[in-house]
């Protein structure tokens, strides 16, 4: 059994997944940190200084006592979140699709292999064998 696992993991697939887990989660932090330390603070600059995770549509305010301890926390609905995920999906996209045409471009195209040459058909074989059985 442990010679099989051994066999398993060490095939090219399991290695080339593991690596692609490790790459994804280091393109993953870095394009995260694209999208909040660039693309956001020039999306928020465009809209006004506006800082969309600070948007939201608040249901019930937060309740505080005497102390100014917070006893029930607000209930809001927080789209502003909601609107930095997909600003961050839409960039995530466009990294990955600009890596992938990149990717691509330094492929070379596939050569199309020779085709054989055609030789006669079935019937055209039978046609001759029985030719050949009459004379």
């Amino acid at each position: 059994m442990l010679k099989e696992f051994k066999k398993f993991i060490m095939t090219g697939n399991v290695i080339d997944l593991a690596v692609a887990v490790i790459l994804a989660g280091a393109v993953s932090l870095v394009v995260k940190g694209f999208v909040a330390d660039i693309m956001m603070p020039i999306v928020g600059h465009f809209s006004g200084g506006l800082d969309f995770a600070d948007l939201k549509f608040v249901l019930s305010e937060a309740v505080v006592d005497a102390n100014g301890n917070i006893t029930t926390p607000e209930n809001a609905i927080r789209y502003g979140k909601w609107i930095n995920s997909i600003i961050n999906l839409i960039t995530v996209g466009f990294v990955l699709f600009m890596m992938v045409k990149s990717y691509n471009k330094t492929k070379k195209p596939k050569e199309e292999a020779p085709k054989a040459p055609e030789g006669p058909t079935d019937n055209q074989l039978l046609t001759e064998i029985r030719d050949l059985m009459k004379k």
